[in-house]
């Protein structure tokens, strides 16, 4: 488990919350866009399609199975990786209740943008919180650690989970190109500018 003191826990505490839910906020506004989603959310759509839970719970509840994984790549949690897996399904829900109905193109185009953007200023406001990466995140650097490339273990299990999505019935198309192409360098722009420097 990552600990902090609790006073340095709070300090970060309300940018890992803010940037969790900004991030469901971006998964729901691509789904709502219906123009493709990321690898793990074309899986996650897939999914909440076969059993008619809502892609939130879906979330949260694949966050939960892929903790697992923690344990014999001896990953560490930390506040930040549980709250991930809670948050951001909630959010991704709630924001979808909010929306109104997105009917004509430019504005489906225009969330299709705005998702990945909203995701990636989330992930630069939660990892930069530093109280523990997500859960799929935890699995990516626990492959590294054991001689993997970083971009090798997300390339290779980003393919699976979208192809297991496709097949399930999620959704694929521009969005996915503008996601995968756009998330690294956004993600690394607002990462540099958010990290929480450790006080003292």
């Amino acid at each position: 488990m990552i600990v902090l003191g609790w006073r340095e826990t709070a300090r970060r505490l309300p940018a890992l919350l803010f940037g969790l839910y900004i991030f469901g906020a971006g998964i729901s506004l691509m789904v709502e866009a219906g123009l493709g989603l990321g690898p793990w959310d074309v899986f996650h759509q897939g999914v909440s399609s076969l059993t008619g839970l809502s892609i939130g719970r879906v979330i949260n509840l694949t966050g939960f199975v892929v903790l697992l994984g923690f344990v014999p790549l001896r990953e560490k949690l930390g506040l930040g990786t549980i709250l991930n897996a809670i948050v951001i399904g909630v959010s991704a829900d709630l924001t979808s209740d909010l929306l109104p109905e997105i009917e004509t193109m430019p504005v489906r185009v225009l969330a299709m943008v705005a998702g990945p953007v909203l995701i990636a200023l989330g992930s630069g406001f939660y990892i930069g919180a530093g109280l523990g990466p997500g859960p799929r995140d935890g699995i990516m650097t626990g492959l590294a650690k054991r001689g993997i490339d970083v971009w090798k273990a997300r390339f290779g299990i980003e393919f699976v989970v979208l192809l297991a999505g496709l097949a399930l019935g999620g959704s694929v198309g521009i969005g996915t190109v503008w996601f995968t192409l756009g998330i690294g360098p956004m993600v690394q722009f607002f990462l540099k500018r958010l990290a929480i420097e450790h006080a003292g």
